[in-house]
C-alpha cells in the first residue's frame, strides 16, 4: 500500500491502539501537549484499562495519517528525539502510572528506541582501574561496589548512564587478539542468543544440541494447547523483532518457527551438532581450557553399534541448558502397574490420540491449564487431580488473533511497535513487581501480603467468581490458599470453562495408589483412566544434571551444589569454574512476569564482555571470586525472604528440599539489567 494515500492509511490505522499510536505521533512531531488529552483516560498498561474517547482516538489516527502522507512526499516532521525527561513523561502516560527516570535507558534499549548492538557485543566500554593481571597468578582488588547493594538502590538512581568498566575492543581495530573457541551447550533461545552475538564478533563456536532441531523447550513441548503465556510482542529478542505474530499469545509452532528463523538468519546452524548430548565438561588447569565430551545419538542397527563419542577443547563454555529441561515424574505408588499410557507434557508423543479416552490429568500448573482445555472436548472423561490451586487469571487477548491492519501498523507506523512493546514490557514486567513485596506491617490477613497484593487478589477473585458463577463446589476447590504471586500466575485460556464441562471432574484428594486401569485417592475414590497425563513440571532445582562438570582442582558442580542447592554470582558464574558461563542458571527465573528472552539478552551482554577480555587482553581465564559470590548470595537470600515466594503458606518448585528459593531472582527487571550491564574484572581472579 502506498503511504501517500491518506484514506488507505487512515483505514489501516483502525488496527492501532490509540495510546501507542499517540506516543508514536509525539515521537514524530515532538508535540508533548497531546499527553494532556490522553492521560486522564489511561489507568494501566493493558488495553482494557484504557478508555480513550472515540473522538480523541479518531483525531490521533487522522493526525498520524496526515503525518505519514507528509513523510511520503518528502516532508519531515520534527523527528526530534525527545529528551530523557520527555521520554519519561511519555512512558508514564502510556502505562497510567509514574515510571522512574532510572528506567529510561533500559527501556530505550529493550523496546527498540535505541540501537545497542555495540553494547550487546561488549564493545566500547571503559577500563576498570582496579583490575590487573599477573602471569599465572590470580589477582585481587579492593574498593569494589557490591552489585547487590547497587541494585538494591537502583530505584533511587536517576543517572541516565550506566558505568561500564571492562576494557574491550572490536576485533577489526584491535592490534592483537587471542584465538578463542567457545562451546555452547544447548540451542534453545538462550543458546541461540549467545551464538548470534559470538557470530557477530567472529568468535568461533560450536553448539552441542541433544535434540534434532533448535528451540529447546519449545522444540520439546508439543502437547495440545502449548502456547506462550507472555505477550508475543514482548517474548522476542529486542534485536530481532517480529511484527507478524499470528496471535497475541502464539501457539508453540509459531514460537518454534521464530527461533528457527533466528538460527537461519544469523547462520547459526552450521555451528550446531544436533542429536549430540554433552556428558562431561572438565577444566584443564595447565592450558586453562575446558575439555567437553559429547555423544552423538545414532540409529542402532546392531547390538554392537554405540553412540559416537567426541571431545573438543574450548577456551570458554556457555551452558545454556536452563532450568526446565528435565521432566519431573512423581513417584506414585503402583505407577509401574498401570496398563495404559503415561505421558509427561514435555514428552508428548506426536501421534497420541486422546479422542474418546479416559484421561487423568495430574497437576494444575502452567502446562495443565493449557492442555486441559485443549483436549476436554475430545475425550470421554477428564479427571483433573489437583494438589493445590493456582491463580488462573484473565489475560487480555489471550485467545486473540492479530488482525492484518494491526500487523500493517506494527510494520509501517514509525515508533508504533516500540511503544506497543513498551506497554507490554511494563504490564507484564516491573509494573507487577510491587505485588511480590511482603509488607511487614500488613494487617490484611494471610490471603495477601500488602495492599497492592490485596487489590490484585480481589481483581483475580472477580474473574474467578464470574467464570464459576453458580458453581460454589468448584469455587471452594480452585481458590488458592496462598497470596497472589506465591506461585506463578497463569493465564485463563478456558480453564474455568473446562472445569464446568459435564465430562470433567476436579479432584483435590491425594493419590493413594495407581492400579492397572485406575487411580485410587486417599478417600477411596477410584478414577478410571486410559492415559495418565503428567503435568508435573521439571527438576528445576537439579540444575545442569546429569552432566559431570569438573572445575579447578577437580571439584565437581554436584560437590558444590549437592542435588538441589545451586548457587552462582548473578546466576552466571561460580568460583572454581573459570570461563564457565551459565544461562538461566541459579536464582535467575523471573517470578513476576518478564520474558526469558530478556533474561538471555542480559546474561549474553554480561559474559560477552568477559569473553571479549579473554580475546583482547593477556588473560586466559576469569574465575568469580569466592567473596563476591558469597556476598551476592547472602544478599539474594535476604531479599528473597521479603518476597511472596517465602510466605509460609507457599509450597513451590521454586524451593529446594530445605526450603531455600533456588530458581527465582529477587530483582526487578531494571535491577538485573543494570547488574548485568557490564562485567567488573575486579569481581574475578584473572590468569594470564
Amino acid at each position: 500500500m502506498p503511504h501517500s494515500d491518506f484514506s488507505s492509511i487512515r483505514a489501516r490505522l483502525e488496527g492501532a491502539n490509540p495510546v501507542p499510536l499517540a506516543m508514536s505521533l509525539i515521537h514524530l512531531t515532538g508535540d508533548l501537549s497531546l499527553l494532556e488529552h490522553i492521560v486522564p483516560h489511561i489507568r494501566g498498561a493493558w488495553e482494557h484499562l484504557e478508555s480513550i474517547p472515540p473522538a480523541l482516538a479518531a483525531d490521533i489516527r487522522e493526525r498520524m495519517a496526515a503525518c505519514m502522507v507528509e513523510m511520503s512526499k518528502g516532508g519531515t516532521p520534527a523527528m526530534a528525539q525527545p529528551s530523557s525527561q520527555g521520554i519519561q513523561k511519555m512512558m508514564s502516560a502510556a502505562v497510567g502510572e509514574q515510571v522512574s527516570e532510572a528506567y529510561v535507558p533500559m527501556l530505550l534499549e529493550q523496546v527498540g528506541l535505541r540501537v545497542s548492538d555495540q553494547h550487546m557485543l561488549g564493545l566500547g566500554r571503559s577500563v576498570d582501574p582496579a583490575s590487573r593481571t599477573d602471569s599465572g597468578k590470580r589477582t585481587h582488588s579492593t574498593g569494589r561496589i557490591d552489585p547487590a547493594s547497587a541494585a538494591h538502590s537502583v530505584a533511587q538512581d536517576t543517572s541516565h548512564e550506566v558505568n561500564a568498566d571492562i576494557t574491550v575492543c572490536d576485533s577489526q581495530s584491535s592490534p592483537k587478539t587471542n584465538a578463542l573457541h567457545v562451546v555452547i551447550i544447548g540451542a534453545g533461545a538462550s543458546g541461540l542468543c549467545a551464538a548470534i552475538h559470538l557470530g557477530k564478533l567472529g568468535i568461533p563456536y560450536t553448539i552441542f544440541e541433544k535434540n534434532a532441531e533448535v528451540g529447546g523447550t519449545w522444540y520439546e513441548n508439543r502437547y495440545p494447547g502449548c502456547a506462550v503465556d507472555t505477550p508475543n510482542h514482548f517474548y522476542q529478542f529486542s534485536f530481532e523483532p517480529n511484527n507478524n505474530w499470528p496471535n497475541y499469545f502464539s501457539q508453540r509452532n509459531a514460537i518454534q518457527a521464530y527461533l528457527e528463523h533466528c538460527a537461519d538468519k544469523y547462520e547459526v546452524r552450521q555451528h550446531i551438532r544436533f542429536n549430540t548430548e554433552v556428558s562431561s565438561v572438565v577444566f584443564d588447569e595447565a592450558t586453562q581450557t575446558w575439555s567437553v565430551q559429547a555423544s552423538k545419538k545414532t540409529i542402532k542397527q546392531t547390538t554392537d553399534d554405540t553412540d559416537r563419542v567426541e571431545y573438543i577443547q574450548a577456551n570458554a563454555v556457555i551452558c545454556a541448558v536452563g532450568q526446565l529441561n528435565r521432566p519431573a515424574i512423581p513417584k506414585l505408588p503402583g505407577l509401574e502397574q498401570f496398563q495404559g499410557q503415561v505421558v509427561h507434557t514435555a514428552q508428548w508423543p506426536e501421534h497420541l490420540d486422546v479422542k474418546g479416552k479416559k484421561i487423568a490429568l495430574i497437576g494444575t500448573g502452567a502446562s495443565a491449564v493449557q492442555v486441559g482445555p485443549a483436549i476436554a472436548a475430545q475425550v470421554e472423561s477428564l479427571a483433573v487431580l489437583q494438589r493445590s490451586g493456582s491463580w488462573v487469571v484473565r489475560r487480555p487477548n489471550i485467545d486473540g488473533v492479530v488482525s492484518e491492519d494491526t500487523k500493517w501498523v506494527l510494520n509501517n507506523v514509525p515508533f508504533y511497535a516500540p511503544w506497543y512493546r513498551f506497554q507490554l514490557f511494563w504490564a507484564f514486567g516491573d509494573g507487577l513487581f510491587e505485588a511480590l513485596k511482603i509488607d511487614p506491617t500488613w494487617q490484611g490477613g494471610s490471603e495477601s501480603i500488602s495492599a497492592f497484593n490485596a487489590r490484585l487478589r480481589e481483581s483475580m477473585m472477580k474473574h474467578i467468581r464470574r467464570e464459576l458463577a453458580g458453581r460454589d463446589d468448584l469455587l471452594k476447590k480452585v481458590v488458592p490458599d496462598f497470596p497472589p504471586f506465591g506461585k506463578r500466575v497463569l493465564g485463563d485460556a478456558g480453564w474455568y470453562s473446562m472445569l464446568k464441562r459435564d465430562n470433567v471432574r476436579l479432584e483435590t484428594g491425594a493419590i493413594k495408589q495407581v492400579h492397572a486401569k485406575a487411580i485410587e485417592l486417599e478417600d477411596d475414590t477410584l478414577i478410571e483412566a486410559d492415559i495418565l497425563v503428567m503435568a508435573t513440571g521439571f527438576q528445576a532445582g537439579r540444575m545442569l544434571w546429569p552432566m559431570d562438570i569438573q572445575g579447578r582442582g577437580g571439584v565437581t558442580i554436584r560437590q558444590k551444589w549437592g542435588d538441589d542447592d545451586p548457587r552462582a554470582f548473578l546466576g552466571i558464574t561460580a568460583p572454581e569454574f573459570p570461563n564457565f558461563f551459565m544461562m538461566y542458571g541459579p536464582n535467575t527465573n523471573i517470578g513476576h512476569g518478564g520474558s526469558a528472552l530478556f533474561l538471555a539478552e542480559c546474561q549474553t551482554r554480561y559474559f560477552m564482555g568477559l569473553i571479549q577480555a579473554l580475546r583482547n587482553q593477556p588473560i586466559r581465564s576469569v574465575e568469580c571470586r569466592q567473596e563476591v559470590h558469597d556476598r551476592y548470595n547472602q544478599e539474594i537470600d535476604r531479599l528473597l525472604g521479603q518476597l511472596s515466594w517465602s510466605h509460609p503458606s507457599v509450597s513451590t518448585w521454586y524451593k529446594n528440599a530445605k526450603g531455600r528459593i533456588v530458581t527465582n531472582q529477587p530483582w526487578s527487571l531494571l535491577d538485573y539489567w543494570r547488574l548485568t550491564y557490564a562485567a567488573k574484572l575486579s569481581d574475578y581472579h584473572l590468569i594470564s
